[in-house]
């Protein structure tokens, strides 16, 4: 834990594909140090990991390899240290993207598939956050909450859905990976709480010299 009075520092990956100040701003205001991490070395000393994002499978991809970001995220999530992905960064999760055929982390078995029968793509606003079940990342949110989306494709593992012509998994969670497909920084005062849980989360975990032993 950061040495900033048990205030967690919490690394944000900046590979030219998020708006940083706008989570920058979010996580300050809940409690989190936030460092900008545009390389490996800005993962050093990090209580934990958010790497968010909007746009295609295939570029972000090629950013992250470029920034040799790419391996240390795997690292990252394989240690079973706190992570968070945002929108792209959920999707880039999976093992492919169908939008473009990119071959992405994948640390979950499965692949980002186009919304089937969406009335309107990109999805773009406010939708409900359907849980199937309960997690300390919705702690004090209720279930049905808006949360604001910007996305065309959906993954699949399941932590909360959503109904957008047809249903699609909007959040996912496996130990200390955690993963939402809208947009906290943007969804208002349930998303502020829901990054403070994350906060909280990060808290509990254990230090980065345990994650190191």
């Amino acid at each position: 834990m950061s040495d900033d009075g048990g205030v967690p520092r919490i690394a944000v990956v900046d590979y030219g594909a998020g708006n940083l100040v706008s989570i920058d701003q979010a996580l300050s205001q809940v409690g989190a140090r936030v460092t900008v991490a545009r390389d490996a070395d800005g993962l050093r000393d990090a209580d934990a990991l958010i790497v968010p994002g909007v746009g295609a499978a295939g570029p972000a991809m090629a950013r992250l390899d470029g920034r040799g970001l790419t391996e240390p995220i795997r690292a990252w999530i394989a240690a079973d240290r706190p992570f968070l992905g945002i929108c792209l960064g959920l999707q880039l999760l999976f093992e492919r993207s169908d939008e473009d055929g990119a071959t992405t982390l994948g640390v979950i078995p499965g692949r980002a598939v186009r919304l089937d029968g969406a009335p309107t793509l990109p999805h773009i606003g406010w939708n409900q956050v359907d849980r199937r079940r309960e997690h300390p990342l919705f702690d004090g949110i209720r279930d049905g909450a808006d949360a604001y989306f910007v996305h065309s494709y959906a993954d699949e593992l399941v932590l909360a859905t959503t109904d957008h012509g047809a249903r699609f998994v909007s959040a996912v969670a496996r130990g200390s990976m955690l993963g939402v497909q809208f947009h906290p920084e943007r969804s208002g005062d349930d998303g502020l709480r829901l990054l403070a849980n994350f906060v909280t989360i990060v808290r509990r975990a254990p230090t980065a010299a345990l994650w190191a032993a």
